[in-house]
């Protein structure tokens, strides 16, 4: 069996998955191996459950007529995206960035519904494995295709754009996150520009924010379609309530975008998304009905009210640059109380001490009502910073805050993925 008539088996499949646990008669499971588990040990159980065709690199099955024997899973999972993508002539726009990725994804996912059929990324599935499953995912009638892509590592976005063939691209903004693979800044604006390059050589433009001059200088000899507060006449509108609104203009008609997110830092993934209906022919007015009716429900931005205390949840991710505006966002709201839970921020590799440090030292340049920090990383201060309370981890936090009765705060809740911040929602 070789790739095209893979492909073929594909096209009168059911779809594609990783997981036998999800895998159902008439789809092909990809064995993919893991850190901690190895699908090749599962093409058993795939065949028995119906699977239409195996792509694996266990040698017991390489004469199986039904499988695909390969060296490398993914490569073969990364081609037949490939193939799947040449075959898809919807729109393809590709989004990346350190910061809003997944939330800008979501809003654009909505304002383009107003122009037509959208697929986007399912959640964060944004790396070497989520992308081509995104991509093969994609049907016959979709016009407008989202694929998010993420990346820890040099050249990992120029792979993706090699597999996925954006015609248009989006950095949403570039910060210091993920040092530990990038290992600095620089490694971080090359690998982010890698989809600049791609879109240059060969797609048709790229969306930049005006309002950041970094991304501005970065596509200089880009085919670009800009957006910025300017442009759309933009004007915050400040009330008593946390979330973001504003009013813009667009056409001589002024709107007013009653957002659920909350936060300033939120603007430019609207306008982003605001910019990119417009320049496919949406309506205004539909699009600042999308904009107002988005409600995040995935731990990022997320306001909750709870019988005690108003919570801002936003802790699937954490850097220091979305760290730094997610506790400045705080400050300028107003509360009766305020306290911030604050987890780790991992992959800054040898810049970690200095991260945390410096934002320890943004919070003590503020007066909060009360501070916690979760992590290993931030325990490291414990000695220096007596007014607040450290703890290794979340379950060391919940045992303590369970035996205080906490009333009437507003709590920023924000730390990596990992820490599992979101356990402390329930006793909050």
């Amino acid at each position: 069996m070789n790739i095209k008539e893979l492909y073929n088996l594909f096209e009168q499949s059911d779809g594609i998955s990783t997981d036998t646990r999800s895998l159902k008669k008439n789809m092909i499971f990809c064995a993919i191996k893991g850190e901690n588990f190895d699908g090749n040990n599962f093409v058993k159980s795939a065949l028995e459950a119906g699977a239409k065709a195996v792509i694996t690199s266990n040698k017991s099955f390489e004469n199986n007529p039904k499988c695909y024997f390969t060296n490398d899973t993914i490569k073969s999972l990364q081609e037949l995206a490939h193939i799947h993508r040449q075959n898809r002539k919807c729109v393809f726009i590709a989004i990346t960035g350190t910061n809003g990725k997944t939330t800008t994804k979501e809003i654009i996912r909505e304002t383009l519904s107003t122009v037509g059929k959208v697929q986007a990324t399912q959640g964060n599935l944004n790396n070497h494995i989520g992308v081509p499953l995104t991509l093969l995912s994609i049907e016959a009638d979709t016009e407008f295709a989202i694929i998010e892509m993420g990346a820890n590592h040099i050249g990992e976005i120029e792979t993706l754009c090699d597999i996925a063939y954006p015609d248009y691209g989006l950095i949403t903004n570039i910060g210091d996150a993920h040092l530990l693979g990038f290992g600095s800044i620089e490694g971080v604006i090359k690998t982010k520009t890698e989809l600049y390059k791609f879109i240059k050589a060969n797609g048709k433009g790229i969306f930049v924010n005006e309002d950041d001059p970094l991304l501005v200088s970065l596509s200089e000899t880009q085919n670009r379609i800009f957006y910025s507060s300017e442009k759309f006449l933009v004007e915050i509108i400040n009330n008593d309530e946390p979330q973001l609104k504003y009013n813009w203009s667009c056409n001589g008609k002024n709107f007013i975008a009653k957002t659920n997110l909350i936060g300033q830092y939120n603007l430019p993934n609207m306008l982003a998304a605001t910019a990119i209906a417009l320049h496919f022919g949406g309506n205004p007015e539909k699009i600042n009905e999308k904009i107002s009716n988005y409600i995040p429900n995935n731990m990022r931005s997320q306001w909750i009210d709870t019988s005690r205390n108003h919570l801002i949840l936003d802790a699937y991710n954490a850097n220091p640059s979305s760290m730094a505006l997610a506790i400045k966002n705080i400050i300028s709201l107003k509360a009766n109380k305020k306290m911030l839970i604050i987890g780790d921020m991992l992959e800054l590799g040898e810049y970690s001490k200095q991260k945390h440090f410096e934002i320890i030292n943004l919070i003590n340049s503020y007066n909060f009502d009360k501070v916690i920090f979760v992590g290993n990383e931030f325990e490291k201060f414990k000695s220096d910073f007596p007014a607040y309370n450290f703890y290794k981890n979340t379950e060391e936090a919940m045992a303590s805050i369970s035996k205080t009765n906490y009333n009437d705060f507003t709590i920023l809740i924000k730390g990596s993925r990992s820490i599992g911040l979101e356990k402390l929602k329930n006793i909050l």
